[in-house]
C-alpha cells in the first residue's frame, strides 16, 4: 500500500511524538508553561490508526466470527546520534499478537513502515520492514521485537543562525519587541517547520485494514 502524504500529514498532528532535550538542544521557555525543544533529532511516534492490525479469515467480512488475528505495537523507544553530518535515529518496539484459532504451531510475518517526514507532511523517505511472530501449538498469544532506523541531514535539520538569534536574543523591558513572542514571527515559524523532522512507524496496512482502524 502506498501511504498517502495527506494521511501522514493529518496523523502527524495527532501522533504521540516522543523526544527529550539533551546537551546542545535549544530550549525555548516563554514563561507560560510551554516549552519547545529544537533538536537535530527527529521526533518519533506511531501515526493514528497504524499501530494496530486486524486480520480476518475472509476478506470483506469484518465480523467477530471471521476474526483471525490482532496485533498491536507497544513500548516504542528511540535513540539518536547527532554527532555526525547525518543524524541517525533508531527506534525499537514490541508487537503483541493474539489469534482466534490456537490449534497448531503458526508463524505470522507482519510488514511495518518507517517514514521520515519534513515539516509535518513532506515524505522524505519510506522503508518497509517485517516482524515475525511465532505461535506455539495451543498458544493464543505471541510477541516479538523489531527496530527501525533513519538518517536526516544535519544541515537540513538545523535552524539558520539568524533565526536562532531572533529566538534566543535577550529582550529587556522597554525594547520595541519586548512583549512579542519571537516564535510568532512568520519567518521564524517557517524556518522551524522547514527544519522539523518526524520519524513515524506503523503497520503497513491495506486500504481495508486502515479503513477498519479508522472506523471501529
Amino acid at each position: 500500500m502506498a501511504f498517502r502524504t495527506r494521511v501522514f500529514g493529518a496523523a502527524a498532528l495527532a501522533a504521540a511524538l516522543a523526544g527529550c532535550a539533551g546537551e546542545g538542544d535549544l530550549v525555548i521557555d516563554q514563561g507560560v508553561g510551554i516549552t519547545a525543544v529544537l533538536s537535530s533529532c527527529p521526533a518519533v511516534g506511531i501515526p493514528d490508526y497504524t499501530g494496530d492490525v486486524t486480520v480476518f479469515r475472509t476478506a470483506g467480512s469484518p465480523t467477530v466470527d471471521n476474526l483471525d488475528m490482532t496485533a498491536s505495537m507497544t513500548n516504542l523507544r528511540s535513540s539518536c546520534d547527532e554527532s555526525g553530518e547525518r543524524v541517525y535515529s533508531e527506534a525499537t518496539f514490541d508487537v503483541n499478537a493474539r489469534r482466534a484459532d490456537v490449534s497448531g504451531a503458526r508463524t505470522v510475518t507482519l510488514p511495518y513502515f518507517v517514514t521520515v517526514l519534513r515539516g509535518g507532511s513532506a515524505v522524505v523517505t519510506k522503508r518497509v520492514g517485517q516482524v515475525t511472530l511465532n505461535f506455539a501449538d495451543g498458544q493464543e498469544r505471541a510477541s516479538a521485537s523489531a527496530k527501525a532506523g533513519s538518517f536526516v541531514d544535519r544541515a537540513a535539520a538545523t535552524l539558520p543562525a539568524d533565526i536562532r538569534e531572533k529566538i534566543t536574543r535577550r529582550r529587556r523591558p522597554g525594547d520595541v519587541d519586548a512583549a512579542l513572542d519571537p516564535l510568532s514571527a512568520p519567518e521564524v515559524r517557517t524556518a522551524i517547520q522547514r527544519t522539523s523532522f518526524d520519524m513515524l512507524i506503523g503497520f503497513q496496512l491495506t486500504e481495508d485494514q486502515l479503513a477498519y482502524n479508522a472506523t471501529r
